[in-house]
């Protein structure tokens, strides 16, 4: 067995460079798909009112999402597709492309937690904002005083 030890810098070296572009599929490159969708980063965020899911996804519209709760399971998933097509006239050609990519992510919600009934969605800027909100009697409730009789 061979040990070879690798750099993860900035600069690839050459023989890395090949590695990948040989011992790879050509066509599934980054460069033959650049708008392929991968799976978005996202924050989770908890206060004493709601859970925040946010899913960063720039360059999607409203409509490509699909948010849906099913057995105390949060599942928020898009699809999208791209066609492009070019024709050339006087040379007699005809050139189409389509870009299919969507991502599927699911999240456990707690079911004494959450009301399933008051979970919104929204989606601005690239970052899609999902707000659960905490049932009433999970939430924080402030000290009072209690009189001496």
């Amino acid at each position: 067995m061979t040990i070879v030890r690798r750099f993860n810098n900035q600069v690839p070296d050459i023989a890395n460079i090949f590695d990948d572009f040989f011992g790879g599929d050509f066509f599934n490159a980054p460069a033959a798909r650049p708008n392929r969708i991968s799976t978005p980063a996202v924050n989770v965020m908890e206060n004493e009112e709601e859970y925040v899911i946010e899913v960063a996804a720039p360059g999607m519209k409203k409509d490509d999402f699909k948010v849906e709760v099913n057995n105390s399971v949060l599942t928020i998933s898009a699809e999208t597709e791209e066609k492009n097509e070019e024709k050339g006239e006087e040379e007699g050609y005809t050139r189409r492309e389509f870009c299919y990519s969507s991502f599927t992510r699911s999240f456990a919600i707690p079911k004494n937690e959450v009301d399933e009934g008051k979970i919104d969605a929204s989606y601005k800027d690239g970052l899609l904002k999902i707000k659960l909100q905490k049932r009433d009697e999970v939430k924080p409730k402030p000290a009072r005083m209690i009189e001496i009789k």
